[in-house]
């Protein structure tokens, strides 16, 4: 039985439903789990209405920021909201002036009968570069310590926004972009760390090429242009990848300035 997971950082909820975008999205793709990034709101906020779904919601302290859902039609053995408190105080996610990202609505994970399915919206480095820091010293190696302790039970999928560019086959003009926010080296060192701890890119199983973006500024025409950057994934345990059957980027789904990646299992 094939399992198909598909993440999006929809950019609002509520904008988007309006638009009416997410409905046929939904119904043309048929996810068997729906994972969503920046709903910007609370659940009882929302006006989409999903019947073959059981929703589960984390959404920020701030109001009408970040946040996560997941939508699933496989009831969860488990639920869990945020990195858990004390991995969070080992790697000093605290509040950095913007905030606690512990506190944003970031992280949810969903535990299946065979895997642990995650969503992650990854806290954005700043124009400025001032939270480039907290990702590099606090939450990235925090998130990757809870992926991992996860896996002793049994193998994980985590999905999201991660908010960086890997590597330079992962945005149309990488040099230009070397050292500003989503492709400092501190930032790309987080996506190496995840492949050093045994977790696997899945578009890159099946697509090398640079070309596949998952976000476009809204300047300059920049997604018809398809001047973008690949900073949405789905990863899994490397014992999970004979089980891969598809690993894609969809760009032709409008509503956001981010599009939706999938994983079929």
């Amino acid at each position: 039985m094939s399992m198909k997971i598909v993440s999006w950082n929809i950019n609002g909820i509520r904008a988007i439903h309006k638009k009416g975008l997410l409905q046929p999205f939904i119904d043309a793709e048929k996810p068997d789990v729906l994972c969503l990034q920046e709903t910007k709101a609370e659940q009882f906020q929302s006006e989409v209405d999903l019947p073959e779904y059981e929703e589960y919601w984390n959404s920020a302290t701030r109001k009408g920021y970040s946040g996560t859902a997941i939508f699933t039609k496989v009831k969860p053995l488990s639920v869990q909201l945020d990195i858990p408190p004390a991995i969070a105080k080992k790697f000093g996610i605290e509040d950095d002036g913007y905030g606690n990202p512990n506190e944003e609505g970031r992280v949810i994970v969903l535990e299946f009968e065979k895997y642990f399915v995650a969503t992650v919206y990854t806290p954005n480095a700043k124009e400025d570069l001032s939270r480039v820091s907290l990702r590099h010293k606090h939450w990235d190696p925090a998130f990757l310590a809870y992926m991992k302790s996860l896996e002793k039970k049994k193998p994980v999928i985590f999905c999201g926004d991660l908010n960086v560019a890997h590597t330079e086959e992962d945005l149309a003009n990488p040099k230009p972009n070397v050292g500003k926010k989503g492709f400092t080296q501190e930032e790309r060192e987080g996506v190496d760390n995840m492949i050093a701890g045994g977790f696997t890119d899945t578009f890159r199983l099946f697509t090398k090429s640079n070309g596949h973006y998952t976000w476009w500024s809204h300047f300059a025409k920049s997604r018809e242009r398809n001047v973008g950057w690949r900073i949405d994934y789905v990863f899994v345990s490397k014992v999970l990848v004979p089980s891969i059957k598809r690993a894609e980027i969809l760009p032709q789904y409008l509503g956001s300035d981010h599009c939706p990646v999938s994983l079929t299992i």
